[in-house]
C-alpha cells in the first residue's frame, strides 16, 4: 500500500468545523479535539487549529464555562438558603455563597436573609472551592467582590474572555476608557456594563467584535481603531 504524504491542508489559526479534514499522511500528531481516521487526521469539533511542531489540536471557540479555584465570576441570586444563598454563574452547575463568605458582619440566626441578598441581584464574587462532585463554593471576601448595582448583564463565550480582558486587563482598559463606562468582565463569560446608555451599547458592539474575530492577529490595534470611529 503506497504511503500517503504528509500534508497539512489548513493554515494555523484557522477555524475548523467537525468531521473537517486537517491533514493527511502519518507525521502530523493528533491532539485535543481531533482524531485520526485512516492516514487522515480529522476536527471533532467547532475549534480553532493550533500546530505545535506535528502536534496539531482544536482550541475550542464555544462552549459552557467550567469552574476553576480563584476565577473572579459574575453571578445571579437564584434562591436564599438558611445559611446563605444558591448563586447561577453560567454553567452547568449552581454555586453557594455562605453567610462567613458573604460578609464580615454579624447575622443572628434566623435572619431575613434577604436584606442583603435577595432573588435577582447579581454579584461579583470569587470561586474558593471545587469538588469533584461539581459542588462549588463562592466568596465576597476581596478586593472588588460585590452586589453590583445598575447597569446591566451580557453574556459572551467563556473561551473568549481573555481577549476581552487582554494581557494584563489591556482591552478591557482600552474600552473603558474610550466609552467612559464601568465594566467587569467575569471569567465565566458574563459582563456587567455600567454607564451612559449610548456608551453601553459601543461596549457590547466592541465586546461583540472582539468575540468575532478573536483569533485574527492585529487585534488590539483594530479594536481602538473602531473604538475612534474610524473603521468597522
Amino acid at each position: 500500500m503506497e504511503k500517503t504524504e504528509d500534508t497539512l491542508l489548513l493554515q494555523d489559526k484557522s477555524i475548523v468545523i467537525p468531521g473537517e479534514v486537517i491533514a493527511t499522511g502519518m507525521g502530523y500528531i493528533p491532539g485535543t479535539g481531533t482524531y485520526r481516521e485512516g492516514d487522515k487526521l480529522n476536527a471533532a469539533r467547532l475549534g480553532l487549529l493550533t500546530i505545535d511542531g506535528k502536534v496539531v489540536k482544536l482550541l475550542p471557540v464555544s462552549g459552557k464555562y467550567l469552574p476553576k479555584l480563584n476565577d473572579r465570576v459574575i453571578g445571579k441570586v437564584i434562591d436564599v438558603l438558611l445559611n446563605g444563598w444558591r448563586i447561577e454563574i453560567n454553567c452547568p452547575y449552581s454555586a453557594v455563597l455562605t453567610l462567613k463568605d458573604a460578609t464580615s458582619e454579624f447575622i443572628a440566626r434566623g435572619a431575613d436573609l434577604t436584606q442583603y441578598f435577595a432573588l435577582g441581584d447579581w454579584i461579583v464574587a470569587k470561586i474558593v472551592n471545587v469538588t469533584s462532585q461539581k459542588l462549588i463554593d463562592v466568596s465576597m471576601k476581596g478586593p472588588g467582590l460585590r452586589k453590583l448595582q445598575g447597569g446591566q448583564i451580557i453574556a459572551v463565550n467563556p473561551q473568549k474572555v481573555p481577549r476581552i480582558i487582554g494581557k494584563e486587563g489591556s482591552m478591557v482598559t482600552l474600552i473603558k476608557e474610550a466609552t467612559g463606562c464601568n465594566i467587569i468582565v467575569g471569567q465565566n463569560g458574563l459582563v456587567w456594563i455600567e454607564g451612559d446608555p449610548k456608551a453601553q451599547l459601543r461596549v457590547i458592539e466592541t465586546i461583540t467584535k472582539i468575540e468575532v474575530e478573536s483569533h485574527l492577529t492585529g487585534l488590539t490595534e483594530r479594536i481602538s481603531t473602531f473604538l475612534k470611529g474610524k473603521g468597522a
